[in-house]
Parts: C-alpha cells; sequence; structure tokens
C-alpha cells in the first residue's frame, strides 16, 4: 500500500483488530497448551529469510522454512493443498486492480483514460471471470467495486454491485471507446488509434511476482483489439511502485498499473479502504496529494469521504447511504477497475502450532507470531518473498508502505487498538477506554482545564471557553507504562504527549508542512475534528472529539491519539533531521524533491545520521521545547531525557540500528543484503502478555444450504425455504435479478422462522406476474452479528410461458 500520513495511516491500521477478553481466547478452537508462562511470545527467536515464490514449496519439503507469508502461485498451491505434511491456511488477503492515469495529455497530444467514457468502457474490456477460472483456477472471487464479495459492507452495496451491468463484453467496451476517442478528435487508422498524426501508446506497468503478469498481458491484448499501441514493462515490487506512486502522473511514465492491495483485518463497517480507493484528500489518487504534482479531483467523492471517515452521520442508514453514493461515484470514475480478490494461501509446517487464521489475512496478522511455535524447539522459520527491497524504509511517519517491512513490525510493536480478526469490531489491544458521548446531535462540554496545541506558538493553548465536543474518550495507558521501550525506558504519558504534537506539528506548522506536504494535508481533516485533550493522572488522558458511530468502539478508535510506536527521543531526533537540518525526508516524495534520503532507521547511513542527532541532543542538555509543559510542570526533566538519549545510543552502538518499540520481539538483526532479519523475545518481567494470551486459532463457518427451485409461471406464487448454518445471530438479505436488464427487482431480508438459522423467502402472485418467461438470478446473501463476511449463493428460477 502507499503510506502517505503518520496520523491516518495510524488510525487506519489501528482499526484493524483486536484483544478480545481473556475467556474468548481460552475457548478458541483448537486451543493449544502455552510452551511456557515468560512474559512476551512463544518463540525465543523468529527468523525471517527471502524465499522465492517459485521455490517456496521445495524450500518447505526441505524443512528450510516453518512458514511462508507470501502467498503461493495457484498451481503450487492446488498441489499442496492435500499433501499431509503441510496445514495451507487460505485467505482472501489480496484485491487486484487495474490503475489508470488520468491526467491530461500536453497539447496536440491524448491521453485516452482522461475521458471518464474510456475508463467505464475498460470495465467491459476485463474477462474478470477468466481470470478467476483460468489464471486463479477458481481461487479468487470477481469484484466490480471496492468491496470484496466476502466482506461486511457488500450488504450496503449489494444491489449497486450486483446490479451494475458491468461484465466482460469486449464489443461494448470497443464500441465506447470508439465513440468517446472520435469525439475527442482522435481517428482509427489501419486498426490503430490516432491523434494527430501520431498513434496513441500506453505504457502498462505489470507487477511479476504474481499472477498479475499474466493479468498484465491479458489487459494488453484487450487494450490492443481496442485500437491502442500498448507498450508493456515487467518490473518487481519497488521499481513499479516507484514509477507509479512517485511521479507525477502528467509526466506520462505509466497509464496502467496492475496493483495489489494486501487486506489487513477484517473490517465490519468499512471508512477507511473507500476513501483510500476512491476520495482524492486521502492521499491514494492519481497525484498523491503531493506539491507540484497534477491533482485528481472530485470534490463530491471528497465531501463525501470525509463525512464517512470523521463519523458525521446520524445513524446506520445515513452513514450506508453515505457509503453507497460513494461506490456509485467510484464506479462512474472508474479510476480503479477492481478485478478480483484473490484466495491467497499460506503454507506451513504440519508442527507448527499457534498459528490463527484472520478471516481477510490468514496468518499475516499481528496475532500469529506471538502464538506461534514448533513444540521442542526455540525459533519459528519465516519465509517471505523479499525481507528487504529498494523501496523498504523503516520508519512510523512515512515508511511502511510495504508488506515485507509491515509483516515484521507488526510483531515488534503493541498497536493500542486492532480489530477483531473475525468480528471486524475495534477492541482494546493494549489500552482500556471509556466512551461518553452526546452524539450524534448534541454536544458535551470541553472543561476549561482541557489544552490543545498550537503549531503557531509552539505551546499547549487551554481551549476556548465554550467549546462543546460530540464525545469523550477516557484512555488508560496502563499496560503500556507498568513495561518499558525495548531500550529498557520506561514508557510514559511523554510518548503520547510527543506523537500527539508531532501530527499537529506536520498539519498546522508552514515551515514543516511546506517540506512534507502530502503528510501535512492528508492529516488536517483529521485533526479538525479534535476538540482538546485532559491529562487525568499519570496514566489516563481525556480525549474530547467530534466524532459519533453508532458502534462506541468505533469512537474509541478513532479518537486514540497516540500510536505509541517508537520512544518519544526518536520521534525527536527524526523531527530534527527532517525539518531543522534537512538532511532526510519523511516520505519518498519529500525525498526526491530535496534530494535527501528517504528516512529509514534500519539502514546503517540513516540510523548513524539520527544517532549523531541525538549526541547532539546529549551534549546540548536540549529537551524539545513546550511539548511536555502542561500547566506548571514538566512530564521529562533534563536528567530523564539525557537518560533517554543514552539509552537509544547505546542501542544503535548494540545492534547496529534505531527501530525500538515495545512489542513482544525486538529486531535483533537486520541485514538487507542477506535478505535477512531476526527477532528476539522481549522477556522483561513487566509485559503485559504471555502465551495463551493472543491464540484466536479458525474463524467459525458459515454456510447455506443448497437452494433447489422448480419452473415457476407468471402469476404463481414463489416460496423457498433457505437453511444457514452459522455463528450467532444470522441474517439473509436476497436480491432478485433480471440478467437481461441488470435490473434489480427485488431486494429484501428474508424472514427468519424458527428454528434458527431458517428463513422463508416468499414472491406473490403481483410480483411474478410481471415476470416475462427466461431465467432470472436469485442472490442470497447470508451474514452474522459475530462474524464480519458474507456468504453468498446464486439460484437461477426459470420462469416459463
Amino acid at each position: 500500500m502507499r503510506n502517505t500520513n503518520i496520523v491516518i495511516i495510524a488510525l487506519i491500521f489501528t482499526m484493524m483488530a483486536a484483544v478480545p477478553a481473556h475467556s474468548e481466547l481460552s475457548n478458541a478452537p483448537g486451543a493449544i497448551l502455552p510452551p511456557h508462562n515468560y512474559p512476551g511470545p512463544a518463540a525465543e527467536r523468529v527468523l525471517f529469510r527471502a524465499f522465492d515464490v517459485d521455490r517456496a514449496p521445495r524450500d518447505l519439503e526441505a524443512g528450510r522454512m516453518d512458514i511462508y507469508m507470501f502467498s503461493l502461485k495457484t498451481a503450487a498451491a492446488q498441489r499442496m493443498r492435500h499433501d499431509v505434511r503441510f496445514n495451507l491456511f487460505e485467505a482472501p488477503a489480496t484485491t487486484l486492480s487495474l490503475l489508470l492515469n488520468p491526467a491530461p495529455a500536453p497539447p496536440g497530444e491524448l491521453n485516452p483514460f482522461s475521458i471518464r467514457e474510456v475508463r467505464q468502457a475498460v470495465q467491459y474490456l476485463v474477462d474478470r471471470e477468466f481470470i478467476v477460472r483460468d489464471i486463479y483456477q477458481g481461487m479468487a472471487l470477481p469484484m466490480v467495486s471496492h468491496v470484496s464479495p466476502q466482506e461486511f459492507d457488500f450488504l450496503t452495496v449489494y444491489d449497486i454491485d450486483r446490479g451494475s451491468g458491468i461484465s466482460y463484453d469486449p464489443e461494448l467496451g470497443r464500441e465506447l471507446i470508439a465513440g468517446a476517442m472520435e469525439r475527442a478528435g482522435a481517428t482509427l487508422i489501419d486498426g490503430i488509434w490516432h491523434y494527430g498524426k501520431e498513434p496513441v501508446r500506453l505504457k502498462l506497468i505489470a507487477r511479476v511476482e504474481d499472477e498479475r503478469r499474466e493479468i498484465a498481458n491479458l489487459v494488453r491484448t484487450e487494450m490492443e483489439k481496442a485500437g491502442f499501441m500498448v507498450a508493456i514493462s515487467y518490473r518487481p515490487f519497488a521499481a513499479a511502485v516507484l514509477t507509479v506512486y512517485s511521479t507525477d502522473p502528467k509526466a506520462f511514465e505509466w497509464h496502467l498499473y496492475t496493483e495489489g492491495w494486501g487486506r489487513a483485518a477484517p473490517q465490519r463497517y468499512d471508512f477507511a479502504t473507500i476513501n483510500q480507493m476512491n476520495a482524492p484528500w486521502l492521499g491514494n489518487m492519481p497525484g498523491w496529494q503531493e506539491v507540484g504534482f497534477w491533482q485528481y479531483q472530485h470534490p463530491e467523492l471528497d465531501e463525501l469521504g470525509k463525512r464517512l471517515f470523521r463519523g458525521e452521520f446520524t445513524s446506520l442508514k445515513e452513514r450506508s447511504d453515505i457509503y453507497r453514493l460513494m461506490s456509485k461515484l467510484g464506479l462512474e470514475e472508474s479510476m480503479r477497475i477492481w478485478l478480483v480478490t484473490a484466495i491467497n494461501s499460506f503454507p506451513a509446517q504440519k508442527n507448527l502450532v499457534g498459528v490463527t487464521r484472520d478471516l481477510v489475512a490468514g496468518p499475516r496478522s499481528p496475532w500469529t507470531l506471538r502464538e506461534a511455535h514448533v513444540p521442542g524447539r526455540n525459533e519459528v522459520i519465516v519465509g517471505h518473498l523479499w525481507v528487504w527491497t529498494e523501496r523498504t524504509t523503516w520508519n512510523p511517519v512515512g515508511g511502511f508502505g510495504d508488506v515485507y517491512s509491515v509483516d515484521i513490525w507488526r510483531s515488534l510493536h503493541d498497536s493500542p487498538m486492532w480489530n477483531h480478526p473475525f468480528t471486524g469490531i475495534p477492541r482494546s489491544f493494549r489500552v482500556d477506554f471509556q466512551v461518553e458521548t452526546a452524539g450524534p446531535k448534541e454536544k458535551l462540554i470541553v472543561p476549561s482545564d482541557a489544552v490543545i496545541w498550537n503549531a503557531h506558538t509552539n505551546k499547549w493553548d487551554a481551549v476556548e471557553a465554550g467549546t462543546k465536543a460530540t464525545s469523550k474518550v477516557i484512555f488508560d495507558y496502563s499496560r503500556y507504562f507498568q513495561s518499558s521501550w525495548h531500550h529498557g525506558e520506561a514508557i510514559s504519558m511523554a510518548d503520547v504527549l510527543y506523537s500527539i504534537v508531532q501530527s499537529y506539528e506536520l498539519a498546522y506548522d508552514a515551515d514543516k508542512s511546506r517540506i512534507e506536504v502530502a503528510l501535512g494535508v492528508t492529516t488536517r481533516p483529521y485533526l479538525e475534528t479534535f476538540r482538546g485533550y485532559r491529562l487525568l493522572d499519570d496514566k489516563r488522558l481525556e480525549v474530547y472529539v467530534d466524532f459519533w458511530h453508532f458502534e462506541e468502539s468505533y469512537i474509541a478508535s478513532y479518537a486514540s491519539p497516540a500510536s505509541l510506536s517508537m520512544p518519544w527521543e526518536i520521534l525527536a531526533a527524526m523531527d530534527d533531521l527532517v525539518f531543522s537540518q534537512r538532511r532526510a525526508a519523511y516520505s519518498d516524495t519529500a525525498a526526491a524533491r530535496f534530494n535527501v534520503p528517504w528516512l529509514n532507521l534500519v539502514m546503517d547511513r540513516d540510523a548513524r545520521l539520527v544517532r549523531r542527532t541525538l549526541r547532539q541532543f546529549l551534549s546540548e542538555g536540549s529537551i524539545p521545547g513546550e511539548v511536555f509543559q502542561i500547566g506548571n510542570d514538566s512530564l521529562v526533566s533534563l536528567e530523564l531525557a539525557m537518560k533517554r538519549y543514552q539509552a537509544a545510543i547505546n542501542w544503535f552502538d548494540k545492534y547496529g540500528h534505531l527501530v525500538i518499540s515495545n512489542g513482544p520481539f525486538f529486531l535483533f538483526s537486520y541485514d538487507p543484503p542477506a535478505q535477512f532479519a531476526e527477532l528476539r523475545a522481549f522477556r522483561d518481567d513487566t509485559y503485559p502478555y504471555r502465551p495463551g494470551d493472543w491464540f484466536f486459532g479458525e474463524p467459525p463457518t458459515m454456510r447455506i444450504e443448497r437452494v433447489e427451485t422448480h419452473p415457476v409461471s407468471p402469476g404463481e406464487k414463489i416460496s423457498l425455504n433457505v437453511v444457514v448454518h452459522g455463528p450467532g445471530t444470522l441474517g439473509l438479505r436476497y436480491l432478485f435479478l433480471d440478467p437481461v436488464s441488470d435490473e434489480v427487482l427485488k431486494i429484501e431480508e428474508a424472514e427468519p422462522v424458527l428454528p434458527e438459522g431458517k428463513f422463508t423467502i416468499l414472491f406473490d402472485e403481483e410480483f411474478t406476474s410481471k415476470l416475462k418467461p427466461g431465467f432470472y438470478h436469485l442472490y442470497l446473501a447470508a451474514y452474522s452479528d459475530s462474524v464480519a463476511f458474507v456468504v453468498e449463493q446464486k439460484v437461477d428460477v426459470d420462469v416459463v410461458p
């Protein structure tokens, strides 16, 4: 994924999984006996090594790794599925899209994707069923919108998706392209579109690590049949991402790109993905909100997206209406042509235990490596496609933009909150919270002793008299503050405050926001909703925010003001290096613009720059401004600051990097040339969790019994009984579609009947009397309040004369 924003990305990530009560974990399916009762993880060491995806099955057979965290290719997965020596963990962990460059061409030239009708026509040129059936051998699900067919919000857009009329129809696609190109002044000469006297050429960037190579070949063939000259460039991750996401769209280094998106955790009520994939304000649409670049703009999507993101609705229905409208607009714009959700296959040795299969991420979640172990061994070997690439950047502000760094980082860092791996609802991970809300229509008074950071005067200001907020959340950081950072220094409220201040400085300090433009622009809409902060004691912080949600845990997750990713002294040294010394940058685009390194804490060169800054702080006896001064007292004394600086310097001298965090493992060794990283258990007695605290096991299953129908005549009543098996309170939504016109004739909730799990669907005589003879599609979508996924079945209904 493209990482553009410290605050927004931290919010998105921290709303992606959660720790339930211990009683839930003790009842997890396939619960295991912990190997010991020491603080920290089950294993003593985790070794990350790179293995080529084509050789991975043989390396597993040879015992060179315990689990492979990159999805096998389809043919290899099918061979291993029935091999009793291995477990194969499958999950819909990747979505694929075709990104189109909509920038206007220079005078005298034509970019066909600057024309919305051409982008829409591409929807009909991609054969999603072929991709599912032939390329993925059935291990994928076709997509029309950004919503995967198994996501809970698929119910929200059910009729929009199924009634879109989008399917493989190359003749229609070419016809639409022809009309749009002719209106733009292009002519078709010998089967090739020309503008002026020059043929229209397209640059297609194709990824090579997985099935996207074959998909790109398919796309190239269809685009050539549509009359375009296509130059395809096959590139691995780093080179492809650099070309697409780090260049001005108007430079036309690319026109089409085969994107792949890793899914981190289930989300019951999406707010992030729909913005990320459709709304320009979040910095993930062409132009990337980077200064000097041409920008794709869509004010209506931005306005709707911010409303959804910031909880500016008064009910579930209003939230769903916003979501539906954004989805419709996204399809109209067709900036991304959604292809499939790939069912990823992660193989593991049979003797590896403690694996949790997240509903969407599979074993690639924060849970697995905390519990994974091989009985009788103290280490786990994790294989991945890469451990390091040229785009792998470890900094918590503008880095961690690839799965290769993130998959390691999740075991080094404890987020405040994360989504439950099955329900998709945010829950406490390491911070406890209490929510009070007057929303959606009333307000709370913000106390007069609450404060807010002023980036212009660089100090905490008292909130203005009469300030009001929709919600209040009290965060208790005791489970952080009882323990220490990996370098031995106690985690404290100072770390929380510095993280908050850093966000405001990036967004509102004029000089800093001119350097890291995208970070500042995308952070402001979020920070604008915060009304004040109040220190209750040395462990609790009260946060006032204009945000409401019908599910209160979403309020807490939104209001969580600090990710507590790294100690304040590391953040302060990085800030000084980026904004005062101007010798590094947080983001890739700022690094390119100012010709400085993209700050990377695992690289010796960059870590030494940070260490040099820490030494300067130490020699000068400096503490960052007024950051820690609230009221008359400072949370950080000079003595404590000096101790912190020295501890960080000592860490670098011992380990050769400055990745210091607070999770169950610490980064012992990182060797980019060798494609190797070693994690070691953090066994501090004060660490709050032990083996057995993190195991969830396999998710619950849900299925619809096969529904059989018989031919019916117009005017004849249809009554169907449907049985759904699954956990919790079950529901069934049905949709009746005319496949000829793609008109949704009916969409309703099925009537539940006893016993639990049985439903009745009734089409009365008046409804069927309007049906013409032919086949109709009846779609059934089952869901539960206990799991964040949808199970679907399609039934053909034959209407006879």
